[in-house]
């Protein structure tokens, strides 16, 4: 895009701000501007205000594979999941756009060390967990890691400098995520600073658009992968490319599945599993009635009961499908840093504006079926969300001691 395009561009859709101090930017800079401006998705903006993506249909219970038959199925389920992970048929793709900050950090999130006695980072937790599969399966299992554009180097560097925690670095690949603009309330584009927009990952459920506009289909095809496994880097205790539920998945005929865990109380705060109008869905906590989030079953426990803990199975096939589709768009209130008209950098105490995020929900409500699997959370769920308190460095130290971890 040349400069008098853009400005163009710009004019016509009431943002002409964008272009102040444009021209004392070095050539380089104008160049890596004008593309940000290139990409913008102004069919975002027309979503402010309209809250049709909130309206909500019937829900339902999902269809789910429990404890107790999991481990009187487990020697089935795990032969069918190796026998697929040898095939080559099964990916895996982390997700690690985000920053330390809330943990007091200002490095990615993976590479914060919970370890006390020895260094153990939130990265190596999750590659130890991945490698009990390898060694079981005698196979590797692609990793495809997704960084953000503020943490991608650093990443990469941190994943060079440790030599890849033992794992085979053939089959590590990164990429990073796309980027959505923030607007203000009045929908003018934010400026991070003169000749930059203010931008934020688009959401986790990007992730796969993100994978084919990174090039990265052609790997897929080339490795034969057959089913991709989606997860946060934020569950260090989280079984990756597990053969049991891969194998349940496989077996059951589904397209997609959940790793989910049992609620302790009806209020607990996480994304609840079921069927919304006969497809598969989650449902937040918040957008729950008292009623359905205290319901019980005949056995007396909680008829909407297993909570998401963004850990997905998906069928490449039906990945291939939906990718083109427009998922819904979220729009967001968010404290948004920018300068201001005179060039001084604003950080707001409150939210500013808006930002677009896809969500990985959306990508399940476009399956044709979802398989919830339940683990145990005291050995497959320990977050990091905060430094103290609940899904805390605490509360996840405490656990990984709990599952034989040495910190």
């Amino acid at each position: 895009m040349t400069k008098e395009k853009a400005i163009e561009l710009l004019e016509s859709r009431g943002q002409g701000h964008v272009m102040r101090g444009f021209d004392n930017l070095s050539e380089a800079q104008q160049e890596t501007f004008l593309a940000q401006i290139d990409n913008i998705n102004w069919s975002d903006f027309e979503l402010i205000g309209n809250d049709s993506a909130n309206a909500r249909g019937e829900f339902a219970v999902p269809p789910a594979i429990e404890l107790p038959e999991i481990a009187a199925r487990k020697a089935e389920f795990e032969a069918a999941g190796i026998d697929a992970i040898k095939k080559g048929e099964v990916g895996a793709v982390l997700l690690a756009g985000g920053m330390g900050t809330r943990l007091g950090f200002d490095l990615p999130k993976g590479c914060y060390n919970v370890g006390q006695t020895h260094d153990l980072y939130i990265f190596e937790c999750l590659i130890n967990n991945l490698l009990d599969v390898v060694k079981k399966a005698d196979a590797f299992v692609p990793l495809y890691i997704m960084t953000s554009e503020k943490n991608d180097k650093a990443t990469r560097d941190f994943f060079a400098e440790h030599d890849y925690f033992g794992y085979n670095s053939d089959y590590i690949k990164f990429f990073i995520q796309d980027m959505a603009c923030a607007v203000d309330y009045n929908g003018k584009l934010l400026l991070e600073e003169e000749g930059r927009l203010a931008t934020s990952p688009n959401g986790n459920g990007g992730w796969y658009a993100s994978m084919i506009k990174a090039g990265l289909k052609s790997d897929i095809e080339a490795r034969g992968l057959k089913w991709i496994n989606v997860f946060a880097v934020d569950n260090v205790l989280q079984r990756i490319a597990d053969p049991l539920f891969i194998g349940a998945t496989i077996l059951g005929n589904y397209v997609s599945g959940s790793k989910v865990v049992r609620k302790v109380e009806p209020a607990e705060k996480m994304g609840l599993l079921c069927l919304e109008d006969g497809k598969p869905s989650i449902v937040e906590y918040y957008e729950m009635s008292k009623e359905m989030s205290e319901a019980k079953a005949d056995d007396g426990s909680l008829l909407y009961k297993f909570g998401v803990i963004l850990n997905y199975l998906f069928s490449v096939e039906k990945l291939d499908e939906i990718v083109n589709n427009n998922l819904v768009v979220h729009v967001v209130e968010k404290k948004i840093p920018f300068v201001d008209e005179a060039g001084n950098k604003v950080s707001p105490t409150e939210p500013n504006g808006y930002k677009f995020e896809l969500l990985v929900l959306d990508m399940i409500h476009m399956m044709d079926n979802n398989l919830a699997f339940e683990v145990d959370r005291n050995y497959e769920f320990a977050p990091i969300k905060n430094l103290h308190g609940v899904d805390s460095v605490d509360s996840a130290r405490e656990l990984l001691e709990k599952n034989g971890v040495v910190l």
